[in-house]
């Protein structure tokens, strides 16, 4: 016969995995499916931090983190195999330390974080079909022992959101090159408008863009958008009346 509590996380590991299909079924953009994936294991584990790092060409960035930290996340990186986080990345294993993470012979610090102070530490590997996608860390402020029970849930939560993380991330770099090539023809009709009406060429054309950029503290986009923007009511302007 079960025991009682036994049956509750049991139902509980139910719930929380309905959850997770539930929440990734709604996915949107690459950042918001990361905040619902700390919600998730926060959920599934009380703790102090949660990180998560995605694999981006041969090192993990930092994407995500339950505490603030606009300072780091999208720009700390980790080389596979650095640290605790780069070790569960490079063997694919999960790592569980339940006091003074910090004296594990793997552990580095980055860049002062507070969490580098936290006693109790738990990394396991994000994977889509076999390969490496990222890591989840959780972290507890005073010394925590993991249960067997939350190292495999986590663990599975790793294994499961995968495929959604690994998508959303490329939706997000497709995204990106979108934007870049938009932004590239707008800057490139701006250009040659400029080189038209001044007689100058390409290089003093991108250099004017630039300085008003700059003076008006505005994105170089917005500027040439501008520019195309009074050329079109110009000729709308000039235009014979119908």
């Amino acid at each position: 016969m079960e025991h009682p509590v036994e049956m509750h996380e049991e139902s509980s590991d139910i719930e929380l995995l309905h959850e997770i299909g539930s929440r990734m079924a709604a996915a949107d953009s690459f950042h918001q499916v990361l905040i619902r994936i700390i919600e998730v294991v926060t959920e599934a584990v009380r703790c102090d931090s949660c990180f998560i790092y995605v694999l981006d060409k041969n090192k993990l960035v930092l994407r995500a983190s339950k505490n603030p930290h606009a300072d780091v996340v999208d720009r700390l990186e980790i080389e596979l195999g650095q640290g605790v986080t780069g070790w569960v990345a490079e063997h694919q294993k999960p790592v569980a330390l339940a006091a003074e993470a910090w004296t594990d012979s793997r552990f580095a610090r980055f860049v002062n974080l507070p969490e580098d102070r936290f006693e109790a530490f738990l990394a396991v590997p994000i994977l889509c079909r076999g390969k490496l996608v990222g890591v989840i860390n959780v972290q507890h402020r005073e010394p925590h022992n993991h249960s067997r029970r939350e190292i495999r849930l986590i663990t599975l939560i790793g294994y499961l959101v995968g495929a959604e993380v690994e998508m959303a991330r490329m939706e997000s770099e497709k995204s990106l090159l979108a934007d870049q090539l938009e932004t590239r023809k707008v800057m490139e009709r701006a250009k040659g408008l400029l080189q038209k009406e001044l007689n100058i060429d390409e290089e003093a054309a991108y250099l004017i863009l630039q300085k008003q950029s700059r003076q008006k503290r505005r994105p170089i986009k917005e500027i040439a958008e501008a520019i195309i923007l009074m050329e079109d009511l110009r000729r709308a302007k000039n235009q014979p009346a119908r």
